[in-house]
């Protein structure tokens, strides 16, 4: 069993249950996602299965796309609201709609991030959220992150009693981003605090929320044989790559692992045989080979 199953993940689970519910239903234990969503964060997860798990860093790459909520007047030891309240300053006046579109586009490029304490990020072979749980703080590594899209959605609320605004929003970014910590320095840009409301991801790994199963989807889908109808081939990961055919006397080149002696035309090139992607080759300048970069043999 082999393939790309898009689930909507629901709120109140780890990334890590939906894997290990997901390996019950189908009764099978190579099983690892693509991308880490938060227990508060709901949207497309997807669940790589048997061979596929071999792709996983392809699909990461695909970038990601969210709906959300920023809200001014506070702020969390966690950056969103699973976390306890550290500052928190009354609004006397909402942003205009002027500020908050001009400040968001500010905040699109290349940028440097700083991850979030509560996070999985490691460092000296601890995740962050170890040390903060225990109390510890630690330097954290900055990291480049792209954002490709940030808008506003739908007009901002202003809530004049408790003096707190909240932005709708969405986002379309790269691998690594933290949106929690962009909602914070969005904030900072007005020197407000600020937290991450709500999450929503609408797109990872080239999948849209409106491809996804539920958990529930796949229990019947297993239920009524139908799990290779709605399992996507691993090909869906490798979509940024041009596929060549290779023939049988380069199969057997391929097969054991040996380097291929073809015109470049990509960088990196996927190979079919049989009908099935077998291989990564990426084309060395030193060699003018192309030699082994994955290996994803169906023999």
């Amino acid at each position: 069993m082999d393939g790309i199953i898009p689930i909507n993940k629901e709120r109140g689970m780890t990334s890590h249950d939906v894997v290990a519910k997901v390996r019950g239903i189908l009764r099978t234990k190579k099983v690892g996602h693509s991308g880490t969503l938060d227990p508060s964060v709901d949207g497309v997860l997807p669940i790589c299965v048997g061979r596929a798990t071999k792709v996983v860093d392809y699909l990461m790459g695909f970038g990601k796309i969210y709906k959300g909520s920023i809200t001014l007047g506070f702020s969390t030891t966690t950056e969103d609201l699973d976390g306890e309240v550290v500052e928190s300053e009354k609004l006397s006046e909402p942003l205009t709609d002027e500020q908050i579109n001009q400040a968001l586009a500010t905040m699109t490029g290349t940028l440097i991030q700083i991850p979030p304490m509560y996070s999985a990020v490691k460092v000296n072979g601890r995740k962050l959220y170890e040390y903060a749980r225990a109390g510890e703080t630690v330097e954290r590594p900055q990291r480049e992150i792209n954002v490709y899209d940030f808008v506003q959605t739908r007009p901002s609320v202003f809530d004049e009693e408790k003096g707190q605004q909240t932005i709708y929003f969405e986002v379309s970014c790269g691998k690594g981003t933290y949106v929690r910590t962009l909602a914070v320095d969005f904030g900072r840009h007005f020197g407000l605090p600020a937290v991450m409301s709500d999450l929503t991801r609408l797109a990872s790994g080239g999948f849209k929320l409106e491809e996804c199963l539920t958990l529930a989807d796949l229990e019947q889908a297993r239920d009524d044989e139908r799990v290779a109808e709605v399992m996507y081939p691993l090909d869906r990961a490798l979509d940024n790559f041009s596929s060549v055919t290779i023939t049988d006397a380069e199969w057997t080149i391929v097969k054991n692992g040996g380097f291929l002696n073809r015109p470049q035309t990509d960088e990196v090139i996927t190979l079919k045989y049989n009908g099935n992607i077998q291989a990564l080759y990426q084309y060395d300048d030193e060699r003018e080979l192309y030699i082994p970069k994955k290996m994803l043999l169906v023999k």
